[in-house]
């Protein structure tokens, strides 16, 4: 998730002024934007499978379909590739039905075979559905070309309620491009990856082995079914052009794609304040920024559900967060709508309670039973009994550890999120008003921070969470690997604190509940099972307060009404997606006299 930068109000705007003349481009039917996944890298291959790939999601880069944003279901999609797909009610199999229509950018006719040549790279990347081991949970046991338009896809034992998901959001690529990176034995080798004997680990390495060749071919020019073909990048930007193949060309407005390359957070606020986006995707603003984009003609924002929210989260080896008195405490004395206000007042809200659970999808998840967690409002005389029962003494207006010796509370949080930052600092103020001496200590990259997070060099820090619609997912983040526990080959184990990566140091169980093979349950477990279970996860967290729930983000996206029309509303279950798939639907329309 991008994040702001350091920088000052007043710099930015020099700054956008002095650049004016990057505004849009004049030329009709030229859409201009940038791609909120990655920054441009023109000595990078076009090739979807490496991470700095000069392709873009939803304009050249297509998948089998377009997820929903629902807040509760994550199967719920968008046709993309696949017209339509149906799925038996274990998801065991999925049938997957192409567009009848589709082509290549070349002409060529979108197969099955593409399909199965694009999942036999996947499997060279691993993970998700396309995991080698296949005792990993949601793995495919096999991929069966039923005629030219239709593919099988088929779990293995060990199922997964994220299987549908995950085959659909497969990237689809040219086989008469990408297929001879695959060996002729490759389905064999696969065969004999995922079965038994002494052949296995051999025939494992052989596909893992191929990955580095498949991340970084380079085609020798974009060959697409999307909307856009990319015709030229450098360093400043793309230029993609229409698909006169594309098989719904007819809901597609512009006739050309401008994606613009950034370094940082303030360069997009420059283009927007400028005028130079049709589009931007998420992108944290402070308040001063937002007026002075809402001031350019015809900018508006629209926001939406973005399933994250962000917490403290404590090291429990580390005295006194070992302590759940001590983790209440700071619950009491945290005014998260203060919290919000200084570090995320435009992309935030504060959190209602801890539940682990963004507001919007524990609504739906709990229901009334939101209304039976301690909301943790407020309250001094609290937090000093919860204090108190820790075994904590106040001398001299300042909180001291049960041995009297002094409590200093350090925040620890990567110096490049100026909102976490922000948070931190407002947080380490308000206790320092209670009498607990606080402060904010940054790490210099991201990177590092999760490094020295991961080895668990801090008392306490910042932890993204939430992370749905898919309740697995959401609980993975508290009760997953950072808190101990290991799903290796169909197997759950739970790590002592300090190693391999588990850093939170959570009891393995708490009054009877294993909160980490219950989240492991979601992912196979039915409906009704689901909501039973996500009540559990939700009352112990809000209990023992592995975290502390600060602010749940909202997806604020920036649009502009000078030259197209028909921008998805407010809460629209599209705004997590790229805009080229707003116009893959038929939303996006060049403006009358644009």
């Amino acid at each position: 998730m991008r994040r702001l930068a350091a920088i000052t109000v007043t710099a930015l705007i020099a700054t956008a002024t002095a650049c004016g003349g990057v505004g849009r481009s004049a030329d009709s039917g030229v859409y201009t934007t940038i791609d909120g996944a990655k920054q441009i890298d023109a000595t990078a291959p076009i090739n979807p499978f490496n991470p700095q790939g000069n392709t873009f999601l939803g304009y050249d880069a297509m998948t089998l379909a377009w997820p929903k944003n629902d807040p509760v279901d994550p199967n719920r999609f968008y046709p993309g590739i696949a017209a339509s797909w149906t799925v038996t009610p274990d998801q065991g199999e999925v049938v997957i039905h192409l567009q009848p229509k589709a082509r290549w950018s070349d002409g060529k006719p979108v197969t099955s075979e593409d399909v199965r040549t694009s999942i036999g790279l996947a499997y060279t990347q691993g993970g998700t559905a396309y995991a080698v081991d296949p005792k990993a949970a949601g793995s495919a046991a096999d991929v069966r070309v039923v005629d030219e338009r239709t593919v099988k896809v088929t779990q293995g034992a060990s199922k997964s309620n994220l299987f549908l998901r995950n085959v659909l959001s497969t990237v689809v690529v040219p086989a008469h491009v990408f297929g001879g990176l695959l060996p002729a034995d490759f389905w064999t080798t696969l065969k004999a990856a995922r079965g038994t004997g002494p052949a296995v680990e051999q025939a494992k390495a052989r596909i893992t082995g191929l990955a580095e060749k498949v991340i970084s071919f380079a085609p020798a020019k974009d060959v697409s079914a999307g909307p856009f073909t990319l015709e030229r990048v450098n360093p400043g930007e793309a230029l993609l052009v229409r698909n006169k193949y594309f098989y719904a060309n007819h809901n597609i407005a512009p006739d050309r794609v401008k994606v613009l390359n950034y370094t940082g957070n303030q360069q997009i606020w420059n283009y927007l304040i400028s005028g130079s986006l049709d589009s931007a995707p998420f992108t944290a603003v402070p308040t001063g920024v937002l007026k002075r984009i809402r001031e350019t003609e015809g900018n508006e924002v629209v926001k939406g559900f973005s399933p994250v929210a962000v917490s403290m989260a404590f090291g429990q080896t580390r005295k006194p967060y070992d302590n759940v008195h001590v983790r209440r405490a700071l619950a009491y004395l945290i005014d998260r709508g203060q919290v919000t206000k200084v570090a995320s007042p435009e992309a935030g809200t504060p959190a209602k309670t801890t539940t682990g659970i963004h507001a919007k999808s524990a609504q739906a998840w709990l229901g009334d039973g939101i209304g039976e967690l301690d909301q943790y409002q407020v309250d001094p005389a609290k937090a000093a009994k919860e204090l108190e029962a820790a075994g904590m003494t106040r001398k001299g207006g300042k909180w001291a550890m049960p041995d009297g010796t002094p409590w200093k509370v350090e925040i620890h949080v990567p110096a490049s999120f100026s909102d976490w930052v922000a948070a931190a600092k407002a947080i380490t103020s308000q206790l320092n008003d209670h009498g607990i001496d606080a402060t904010v200590l940054t790490a210099a990259d991201y990177t590092l921070y999760l490094d020295e997070l991961a080895a668990g060099k801090y008392d306490v820090g910042f932890w993204l969470m939430a992370l749905g619609p898919s309740p697995y997912n959401i609980y993975q983040r508290i009760y997953g690997s950072a808190n101990g526990w290991q799903l290796l080959a169909g197997q759950l184990t739970h790590v002592p604190p300090g190693t391999q990566g588990n850093w939170m140091g959570g009891p393995e169980t708490i009054d009877g509940v294993n909160p980490g093979v219950l989240t492991s349950r979601l992912n196979a477990a039915g409906p009704d099972e689901q909501r039973r279970i996500v009540g559990t996860l939700a009352r112990l967290t809000n209990q023992q307060l592995p975290v502390i729930q600060l602010y749940d983000y909202v997806n604020t996206q920036f649009v502009s009404t000078s030259r197209y029309t028909g921008w998805p509303p407010a809460d629209s279950d599209v705004l997590r997606l790229p805009a080229g798939v707003w116009m893959q639907l038929g939303m996006i329309k060049e403006k009358a006299g644009s």
